[in-house]
């Protein structure tokens, strides 16, 4: 397969089902599928951005996208957080994933979003500029990150000010702000 025949776009209604098939099949269970389509009916994580990647008609890769702010009140600069990330598993390892990661970045930074957040791999995210340990940068997770896996809990800066803005402990949307989404526990699947 040649990944610049991928076609990226933002999802819309109709893409429902193609989505949840992505995230069944990428993840080998339900859960995050279940948390994806919560996500997407969450208005506490508006406004958020959904990807969707095609090859073909066939939808192989899906990316979302929700709003995050700080753990407190007032006013808030736009933040979102990357959760999750899914391919299919015959398609992954072909770069679709780091192609939604890209356009993903691309439209954000468009829409005048200051940081994105992602607890995934220490390993593959640093690639697309994620700084690890966001913790000690200021940003701490909605949940503890025990200190061995601080690596993993990431920022990206793609705002004008950089770091410049306020530092904070982050909250996300309502449906993923609990404490299940922030601990590796597969007794869940």
């Amino acid at each position: 397969m040649n990944i610049n025949n991928i076609l990226i776009r933002e999802t819309v209604q109709h893409d429902f089902n193609d989505i949840m098939e992505v995230e069944r099949l990428a993840f080998g269970y339900d859960k995050e599928a279940k948390l994806v389509a919560d996500l997407l009916e969450d208005k506490t994580g508006e406004p958020m951005l959904s990807l969707l990647a095609f090859n073909g008609h066939e939808a192989v890769g899906h990316i979302l996208f929700t709003r995050v702010c700080f753990d407190r009140q007032g006013e808030q600069p736009m933040m979102h957080i990357l959760a999750p990330l899914a391919v299919k598993p015959e398609y992954q390892r072909q770069g679709i994933g780091g192609q939604l990661i890209k356009k993903g970045i691309q439209i954000l930074k468009e829409r005048g979003s200051s940081f994105i957040f992602v607890l995934g791999h220490k390993e593959y995210y640093p690639k697309y500029g994620f700084i690890p340990q966001a913790t000690r940068l200021g940003y701490p997770a909605p949940y503890p990150i025990p200190d061995e896996n601080d690596d993993y809990w990431m920022v990206l800066p793609i705002g004008e000010e950089g770091f410049g803005i306020e530092k904070g402990k982050i909250r996300c949307c309502d449906a993923l702000n609990k404490p299940e989404h922030w601990r590796d526990d597969e007794s869940d699947r």
